[in-house]
């Protein structure tokens, strides 16, 4: 059976850069490129799962010197760019597509994305699988990713279609033998997918 995989943030979800990190560290009084360098560590750590949600809350405070409040102001503005909006066009076709191709998501993430992102979108009930970076350990463009996925869904990778937005994770899911399509806008998208689904063998 034919397969679908996308991407969440910038092809599920919409998610424009909303400033909040220079907007911190103004009011932290550090250097453009401060925060980046400080807390590199701990956005890699939690990206691929090597620390919990906990632990990430505690180095945010310890670096950057906050109390529980501006911790938590701080975590808030972290996951409101993070989550963004919701691609409904989008969203609603793939949900559409249930019990004619298998579907998945593979997401380069940070823990506690599983939960949000469930709450907030359903992303659990539009896919049969859900991978993430942040449980699997596993980060596109890393080749391991994209087989795991397949295998998660059953398919084989010539028979899956990859939709994201970085050039550098088509190429990767094209090399582990995807067919792979770079998401700038619905309208494309959408008829890639059909002719994948209904015109390719």
């Amino acid at each position: 059976m034919k397969a679908l995989v996308l991407d969440i943030g910038g092809v599920l979800e919409y998610t424009p850069a909303t400033g909040w990190v220079a907007r911190w560290e103004e009011r932290l009084g550090l250097a453009p490129g401060a925060m980046e360098a400080r807390m590199a560590d701990v956005w890699e750590a939690g990206a691929v799962g090597r620390i919990g949600e906990e632990e990430v809350r505690e180095r945010v405070a310890a670096r950057l010197g906050l109390d529980a409040a501006g911790r938590d102001a701080f975590m808030a503005e972290l996951w409101a760019e993070y989550l963004g909006t919701p691609n409904t066009e989008l969203i609603g076709f793939v949900r559409g597509l249930r019990g004619r191709c298998r579907l998945g998501i593979l997401s380069n993430s940070f823990v506690g994305a599983r939960e949000r992102e469930s709450a907030r979108y359903g992303f659990d009930t539009l896919v049969e699988h859900v991978s993430y970076s942040h449980e699997t350990g596993l980060a596109k463009p890393d080749p391991r990713a994209f087989a795991a996925v397949c295998e998660a869904l059953g398919a084989r990778p010539r028979d899956c279609l990859f939709v994201d937005d970085a050039p550098p994770n088509i190429a990767a899911a094209e090399a582990a033998g995807m067919s792979a399509h770079l998401f700038t806008e619905n309208a494309g998208t959408l008829a890639r997918i059909r002719a994948h689904l209904y015109t390719e063998h």
